[in-house]
């Protein structure tokens, strides 16, 4: 039996040894037994490993005539999908997975250490809150999230992990819609939610390539790299600027498509330069000039720019 030395190996030997557990199952509950217990240790290090670079294994894969084996597995059943890209056969998290732990890690971004709580996960996924704390458990079971009733739930290292990765797919989509297919930017967060979970890491990797390894997207978000590390927010909100000035444009945090089309209209896209003329407290309102043509927001508005 090979060695787990890496975690592509690792994941490509786990399939490969479940999909033998499933053929040799099929053949006869006794020879499904014997087959398991003489490989038992190769498919709880195949777990172990696949687990710690946040992939899941099949609980039903693995099969249920050994419940201790099974146990230590701790993945629900939907948690998982193989996915047969262009770097071969893989098992990776499922797209509901995907969408659960990179919510939390955006929702808890730049709040080391706090949990992202379940009413906000539920607003950001468009799901109910009971649908919410069920996923949260899973999540824990997997070992992808600590849970913590009345609280939400923190991501672990594998959960971190996993949850870079798919907002690496999604921010280079992004920027390679923008810039290859000169979509607007906004138009390709919607794109980019349905491409995220098809690409595979090699030609997300491509893609950064090609792109000359860029530091942010269309948004301004930082774009994880390769190795798993990303930049920390630069920027502060628009609505506190000092009046007299000037600015450029580095982020926005809200990133639905009318927001995006009413800063277009304004003059507010990514990079624009322009010079607080006013910042009226009592009135909550913020007045910028942006080439020639000034624009007054309410500051909620100008919270979701940050500057520089």
């Amino acid at each position: 039996m090979a060695n787990f030395t890496c975690s592509q190996c690792a994941v490509v030997e786990a399939v490969a040894l479940l999909d033998t557990l499933q053929s040799a199952e099929k053949t006869g509950p006794d020879f499904g037994r014997f087959f398991q217990a003489r490989n038992g240790g190769i498919l709880e290090a195949a777990i172990r490993t696949t687990q710690s670079v946040g992939v899941c294994v099949p609980t039903q894969s693995v099969g249920t005539r050994n419940p201790s084996l099974t146990r230590r597995v701790g993945v629900a059943c939907g948690v998982w999908r193989v996915d047969a890209g262009l770097s071969g056969r893989r098992i990776v998290a499922s797209l509901t997975i995907e969408n659960y732990v990179k919510a939390i890690y955006q929702i808890a971004a730049g709040r080391e250490g706090q949990a992202a709580a379940t009413g906000k996960v539920a607003e950001a996924l468009g799901v109910s809150p009971g649908t919410v704390t069920s996923m949260l458990k899973t999540l824990s079971e997997s070992g992808l999230a600590e849970y913590m009733p009345y609280e939400g739930a923190r991501l672990t290292e594998a959960g971190r992990t996993l949850a870079l990765r798919v907002v690496r797919r999604h921010r280079l989509i992004e920027l390679f819609l923008v810039r290859t297919l000169e979509l607007n930017w906004d138009e390709v967060h919607a794109e980019a939610e349905n491409m995220e979970h098809a690409v595979s890491d090699l030609l997300v990797d491509r893609i950064d390539a090609y792109l000359g390894y860029p530091e942010t997207d269309p948004h301004g978000d930082p774009i994880p790299k390769a190795d798993g590390t990303v930049a920390g927010l630069t920027g502060g909100s628009l609505s506190r600027a000092a009046v007299g000035s000037r600015f450029r444009v580095v982020r926005v945090t809200d990133q639905s498509p009318e927001f995006l089309r009413y800063l277009t209209e304004m003059g507010l896209k990514l990079d624009a330069e322009g010079m607080v003329v006013a910042n009226r407290l009592e009135s909550g309102t913020v007045t910028v000039d942006v080439s020639g043509r000034q624009t007054t927001m309410a500051h909620n508005v100008a919270e979701r720019l940050l500057v520089t």
